[in-house]
Formats: C-alpha cells, sequence, structure tokens
C-alpha cells in the first residue's frame, strides 16, 4: 500500500505542477496585456493633456474608441484570470462584468462608424466641416452611442430576468463566467445574435460608403490629393479594425466546440490563442495606428511614454 507520506506528496506535486503550468500559460498573455493597458492610458492622458485634442472632433471620437477599448481590454483579461484560474463566480457578479463588457464591446464599432464619417465630411465637403462636425454634435453623437448601447444592455437584463434563478439550489454558477454562459435562455441567444448582425452590419455598410465616397472625391481636381489618400488609408485600416472587433463575438462558441474535442490543457492553451488574436490584438490598434500615424499625438505621446524626458531629435548631438 502507498503510505499517507507518499500520497501527500504525490497531491502536492501535482498542485505545483497545476500551478507551475498556470503561471507560464498565463504570464506570456498577461504582461503584454498590462503594457498594452499601460499604453492605452498614456494615450488616453496625452488626448487630455492638450486643448488641441479635447476642442477637435476626431480627438474626441479617438478619446471616446480608446477608452471603450482599454475598458475591455481589462474587463477580458480578468475574465481571461478568473477562467485560467478555474474560479466560479455567481450569477450576479458574473452578470454585471459580463454585461460592461457588452456595452465597452458596443461602443468600439459604432464609434469607428462615426470617425468613418467625420473623415468623409472633412474630405468630401472641407467648407462645411467646421459647420457640420462641432465639439456640440460630437457630443450628441458620443451620448447617443452609449445610450444606444445601454440600451442593448437593458434588453439583455430584462430578457434575464425571465430565468427562473428562484428554482436553482444556488446562485453559484456551473460554468466559467462569460458572455454565452450568460445567455439563459433562446430568446437571449436569438436577441444576442440578431444585435450583433445589425451592429456590425451598420458599422460595414457606414465604413464601406465612407470609403466609396472619399474614392470618389480624390477623382475630383478641387480635392486635396493627399488629405484623400491619407483618409482612404485610414477607413481601411478602420475597416480592419471592424473586421477583427467582429470576430471577437466568435471566440467563446469556438472555444465551446472546441471543448468537446480536445483535453483541459490544450482547450487552455488554444483558448491562450484566441485571445491573444481575436480579443487583445483588436483593442490594441488604436493606440498602435493612431500613436504612430498622427503627427500631432506622436511627439506628445513619446514624449509622456518616455517619463517626459527631452529626447534629443534625429541628426542632433545631445549636450
Amino acid at each position: 500500500m502507498v503510505s499517507n507520506n507518499t500520497q501527500t506528496n504525490i497531491t502536492v506535486g501535482l498542485q505545483y505542477r497545476g500551478v507551475l503550468e498556470l503561471v507560464l500559460f498565463s504570464a506570456p498573455i498577461t504582461v503584454p496585456c498590462c503594457v498594452f493597458l499601460f499604453i492605452n492610458g498614456i494615450m488616453l492622458f496625452t488626448l487630455r493633456s492638450k486643448s488641441v485634442f479635447r476642442e477637435t472632433s476626431r480627438y474626441i471620437l479617438l478619446y471616446n474608441l480608446l477608452f471603450a477599448d482599454t475598458v475591455q481590454m481589462a474587463l477580458a483579461q480578468l475574465m481571461y484570470l478568473l477562467s485560467a484560474c478555474r474560479v466560479w463566480l455567481t450569477y450576479p457578479v458574473c452578470g454585471v462584468i459580463t454585461m460592461f463588457a457588452v456595452l465597452t464591446n458596443d461602443i468600439s464599432p459604432l464609434t469607428l462608424g462615426l470617425m468613418s464619417l467625420e473623415r468623409y465630411v472633412a474630405v468630401c465637403y472641407p467648407l462645411r466641416h467646421a459647420t457640420i462636425i462641432t465639439i456640440r454634435n460630437t457630443g450628441v453623437a458620443i451620448i447617443a452611442v452609449w445610450a444606444f448601447s445601454s440600451l442593448n444592455v437593458l434588453t439583455r437584463v430584462l430578457l434575464l430576468s425571465e430565468f427562473p434563478f428562484e428554482e436553482l439550489e444556488s446562485l453559484q454558477m456551473k460554468n466559467l463566467c462569460s458572455d454565452i454562459a450568460m445567455s439563459l435562455g433562446p430568446m437571449s441567444d436569438h436577441f444576442d445574435k440578431a444585435y450583433a448582425c445589425f451592429l456590425f452590419l451598420s458599422a460595414g455598410v457606414t465604413i464601406t460608403c465612407s470609403y466609396i465616397g472619399v474614392m470618389i472625391a480624390a477623382r475630383s481636381a478641387s480635392t486635396n490629393k493627399a488629405s484623400a489618400h491619407k483618409t482612404r488609408n485610414t477607413l481601411l485600416l478602420h475597416l480592419v479594425q471592424l473586421c477583427l472587433s467582429l470576430l471577437s463575438t466568435v471566440n467563446d462558441p469556438l472555444i465551446i466546440a472546441i471543448s468537446k474535442i480536445v483535453d483541459r490543457v490544450s482547450i487552455f492553451r488554444i483558448q491562450s490563442i484566441l485571445y491573444v488574436c481575436i480579443i487583445l490584438l483588436p483593442r490594441c490598434l488604436s493606440a498602435l495606428i493612431y500613436g504612430i500615424r498622427d503627427q500631432t499625438i506622436r511627439p506628445i505621446l513619446m514624449y509622456h511614454l518616455c517619463c517626459r524626458l527631452k529626447l534629443p531629435r534625429l541628426g542632433s548631438q545631445p549636450r
């Protein structure tokens, strides 16, 4: 017979192996996420540090997009760590987390649509841009985006209220917290799919039509060719961001389908890869794209990233 000490050593060894495996797989995901959260935070601070950013509609919309992406990234990382550590939450706690995640996830495609319209007006109607795209109109549009997204969350809460929670033995969840785990009925599932289709289809049509309008305007002799070319590239990047955001809607169903045919260790590895490619990457693009491409943001962003050190210009010798 195996002694109690031997059994204890085996149990401790298995627990140590599980903890070590968790750290090895979670650290390469958590560290880059913390880095991008730091960059996004510096970017948000940068966009509030100068009056030119606070008084320009394009940068106000960018701030709204970055804020939603940053909150979404933080919530996604929280849910990832809870899943990696095999922590089962209660339905109320998971519901609050997922509802905030759904809210911020809806903000991104809607804001991308608004940013595309702003660029379309800037190129196609340059003389009327200042009167159409005002700070007041931008604020109203952002409020409308948050209100529309909040309406979706409220609808999901009302659909959840129809679930017979009182018949459950406990409010402790039997599955890991996720958006799919909170779809507790066929009506909820159908509404989520219909809303996602409407959201991304409307945003996709808006960006595509803006791109076509800019392409047509670029052929006009009165249009600034350089501005039209830059706007066209920006709209293409918006379309790529939208497609990557759309992929996030298939993350949970894909993991559930894969979990039925592979073991726990393999599904955790696949989940980590999908998390980086589908969830984390799209939320990092906004800061990278605008932080590098925008000539107004880039020097101020680098100034704050370098802890406000005055870097010597290229070609000059430091004193």
